[in-house]
């Protein structure tokens, strides 16, 4: 189990935003602990240490990780099974070797080829941001947000309490799930809404008018819920080439419901329609606001102001008085479906919180998302 107490070394096959996120988490709770780091990346590792964040800059897979109570592998899915076999003659029986990919079977897959059940548990922290690299990595980045872990077959017991204890002390909240229940949920909440955000922006694109009526229109609500269509194509890619076969299962399913959707639209049936937009409704409402799930949260609200010269700049000028940060600001032109008329954006939940009891102090309306 782990213990303040008990000195342990983590070692970091990557050391992004992700990775590096993690490191620092620990760097922070455990500061006695060592921690060691591999990245193609020069700078970043050079940064690390800079930082304090790791001791041990390694060039390459090397006898370094050999005696790590924990391995990380933080790079892109597609490096990560490559490495698997790099780490097979390094790790020990003790050794949790665990990586933060958001599509599981594949990797799985290759620990179960290479023999290495014993010491593999998935691990996923459902947490990212807009920027990527170590150099944005925040050691508070997995705070509360579900950390899902899948342990391997042939995982102990008592490896699995340690991880997810561990877990835990980092002030995430761990979910212990099978890999493939894992593949097929993270399929359904994370990978089939990007792949519809990206749909629908692309055909408003290829249905647009001449003049781009749509696009200029398109501002507000649509840019709000088509918002993870500007995530990477490359991470996006590659998510769909290896979880293929769960996200075009789920894509189907979906497809039956737009299709079912379109014939109680075709037959104007009342009945259908009401209730399929009042369930929706009501099943969203339900959902809990406070942890951080596999897309990005957005912290923003809308408040009314009067079209007069330096109305902006006011409410800008409050907030960074009071130390508030503002991400994004600006007018929407199309309201039909929002209430307010400025809409601003901050980069954590606590500075919407305050800035909305700020701004309703100086008699603001204020609309929160």
């Amino acid at each position: 189990m782990i213990t303040k107490t008990a000195f342990q070394t983590f070692g970091f096959i990557g050391l992004g935003l992700i990775g590096g996120s993690i490191a620092k988490a620990i760097r922070q709770y455990y500061p006695e602990y060592d921690i060691i780091a591999f990245d193609k990346n020069k700078e970043s590792l050079a940064l690390a240490v800079q930082e304090g964040t790791i001791h041990t800059a390694c060039s390459s897979i090397d006898d370094n990780f050999r005696g790590c109570n924990y391995i990380f592998l933080c790079a892109p899915v597609n490096y990560n099974a490559a490495y698997l076999s790099q780490l097979k003659e390094l790790i020990d029986k003790d050794c949790i070797l665990t990586d933060v990919g958001s599509v599981k079977t594949s990797i799985h897959k290759e620990v179960i080829r290479l023999g290495m059940e014993e010491s593999f548990i998935g691990g996923h922290p459902m947490a990212g941001s807009e920027k990527s690299g170590f150099m944005n990595s925040k050691a508070h980045l997995i705070e509360n947000a579900y950390y899902i872990l899948t342990p391997a077959a042939k995982a102990a017991r008592e490896k699995i309490c340690a991880y997810k204890e561990f877990v835990t002390s980092l002030k995430a909240l761990p979910v212990i799930l099978d890999y493939n229940e894992h593949d097929i949920i993270t399929g359904t909440i994370s990978h089939l809404p990007h792949i519809i955000a990206s749909t629908l922006v692309n055909f408003v694109h290829d249905t647009d008018t001449e003049d781009g009526l749509m696009k200029a229109l398109a501002a507000g609500g649509f840019k709000d819920i088509t918002r993870i269509a500007s995530s990477s194509p490359v991470m996006w890619q590659q998510i769909c080439l290896k979880n293929g076969e769960n996200i075009s299962h789920i894509l189907g399913q979906y497809i039956e419901t737009l299709t079912k959707a379109k014939e109680q639209i075709d037959a104007e049936n009342e009945t259908a329609l009401y209730s399929m937009f009042e369930d929706s409704r009501d099943y969203r409402n339900s959902m809990p606001n406070s942890s951080a799930g596999p897309i990005k949260k957005q912290f923003a609200l809308y408040c009314d102001i009067i079209d007069e010269a330096g109305g902006i700049a006011t409410i800008a000028t409050i907030l960074a008085s009071n130390h508030i940060s503002i991400k994004n600001i600006g007018i929407i032109h199309n309201r039909e479906f929002e209430e307010g008329v400025l809409r601003i954006e901050f980069y954590d939940e606590d500075s919407a919180a305050n800035a909305s009891k700020l701004l309703q102090k100086y008699r603001y309306v204020v609309y929160e998302v």
